[in-house]
């Protein structure tokens, strides 16, 4: 099946992609898919092997959620009229399912209604929400199956039916802990200098206490972590390379979660937001102490995206070179991020920025950086390494603010062309231009050779 996460994937792989749509715009050839014949699928969207906890003796176990949904790939068709149907004939003696209002169930199966299916999104929620639990009696260890099947109206057929026998959840039962954070909102607007107070709380929602919990946390270039507790250790990390610079915290606390209860830590945690600060990122994760295992550990981590008002003014810087035909002459493209404000795309995995330079006429590129590639004067991916007429560099997903990339292309100059220029531009690995930038000007540059 088609899992969700591919929406939500980091694109560091999807360059070659990019630099073909922009050879075919830039060509102004239609996309090939536009000729073809446009297709769509249906898909279901569910949980994958949830764990319920035992009933307790003489008692009723806690309900689950499980939340189940359609979607479909292309936004060129309105698919509605989804009927989802859900099976849980394999839960016998194991579980059973409260069915929602948009359920309609029969013995052991219920086909439930989604008036409009929508594609996949990263705000994307499912429709259908299923609850579970264990029957009295059964033994930790214990499993069974809900198998779903779907059809819906739309696509280029008019009705669309997801693939058959591909969507299956395992439930397990279990006991032990079981703790979660909330998944925090985005903050945005907020103000370089100032401070934050960070969300955190975790809850036990198992049928055993945490003797104590650990956690992780970090945060990124321009969060500084103010509150310090003596059972945390704080360790900066990141700053080469594709890894960004952020500060790792490890703890342990000896605070016991019974079930049912929510604890969280010993004091506020007050986050430091930088001058430097712009997109930033708050991250922690929580298990069990004393060695035990969380029964179900999918909702163990939290984000907290930040975004500072504040503004990044990217540049490029030219160079000038001469030498006679025949001659190997270096010409260096520099990249400047002259702040206040470093750049850094954690959570997408984008590079920070793309410099591309077209090499001037009359010359051929025998030796290229690393972090370059070559491309058709379009932007087309090329094979061959050496003697393109172009070269899109990427940078990492960071830079730091006031930081400099030195990119020093050879040329061999084959003729003499006077005055012979090389366009170079710096611009985002996805959209037209940096949002942050107050000063795109500076964006362009040129190598003049021979002036």
């Amino acid at each position: 099946m088609k899992p969700a996460s591919v929406g939500r994937a980091l694109r560091l792989g999807a360059r070659t992609t990019v630099a073909m749509g922009m050879a075919a715009v830039g060509l102004g050839i239609a996309p090939a898919f536009a000729e073809e014949q446009q297709t769509d699928q249906l898909w279901i969207q569910h949980p994958y092997e949830p764990t319920v906890t035992v009933a307790p003796e003489g008692g009723t176990g806690q309900y689950r959620d499980l939340p189940v949904g359609l979607y479909h790939d292309d936004s060129a068709y309105a698919v509605t009229d989804g009927r989802l149907t859900v099976d849980v004939s394999g839960l016998a003696e194991v579980a059973e399912v409260a069915w929602p209002e948009n359920c309609v169930p029969s013995g052991s199966t219920a086909v439930c209604s989604v008036p409009e299916v929508p594609i996949l999104t990263d705000d994307y929620e499912e429709q259908v929400r299923l609850k579970v639990r264990a029957l009295p009696g059964t033994a930790s260890g214990a499993q069974g199956k809900i198998t779903y099947e779907a059809t819906a109206k739309g696509g280029p057929d008019g009705e669309l039916v997801a693939p058959h026998n591909s969507f299956d959840t395992t439930v397990t039962v279990g006991s032990g802990p079981d703790l979660g954070v909330v998944q925090p909102d985005k903050l945005v607007g907020v103000r370089p200098g100032g401070s934050l107070t960070a969300p955190f709380a975790v809850t036990n929602t198992g049928n055993e206490p945490a003797q104590g919990f650990n956690v992780r946390m970090w945060g990124t270039y321009g969060l500084e972590f103010a509150t310090k507790y003596p059972q945390c250790a704080y360790t900066p990390t990141g700053g080469e390379g594709e890894a960004a610079p952020m500060t790792v915290v490890t703890c342990a606390f000896d605070t016991v979660v019974a079930p049912g209860a929510t604890a969280g830590l010993p004091a506020p945690l007050k986050l430091d937001v930088a001058d430097h600060a712009l997109y930033e990122l708050f991250g922690y994760s929580v298990e069990p102490g004393a060695g035990a295992t969380d029964i179900q550990a999918d909702d163990n981590y939290g984000a907290w995206p930040i975004e500072a008002v504040n503004t990044a003014d990217f540049a490029v810087r030219g160079d000038t070179v001469r030498g006679k035909a025949g001659s190997k002459v270096t010409a260096t493209v520099r990249f400047l991020n002259r702040g206040p404000a470093w750049v850094g795309h954690i959570g997408s995995g984008d590079p920070a920025a793309v410099v591309s330079f077209h090499v001037p006429k009359g010359t051929a590129a025998t030796a290229v950086p690393d972090l370059c590639e070559p491309r058709s004067v379009e932007g087309g991916s090329l094979e061959e390494r050496l003697g393109a007429p172009r070269y899109d560099c990427y940078l990492p997903l960071w830079v730091k603010q006031d930081s400099r990339t030195a990119l020093p292309f050879q040329l061999e100059i084959s003729r003499v062309v006077p005055g012979a220029t090389g366009k170079i531009v710096a611009h985002p690995g996805w959209g037209p231009s940096f949002p942050f930038d107050p000063k795109s000007r500076n964006n362009t540059a040129q190598v003049v050779v021979n002036p």
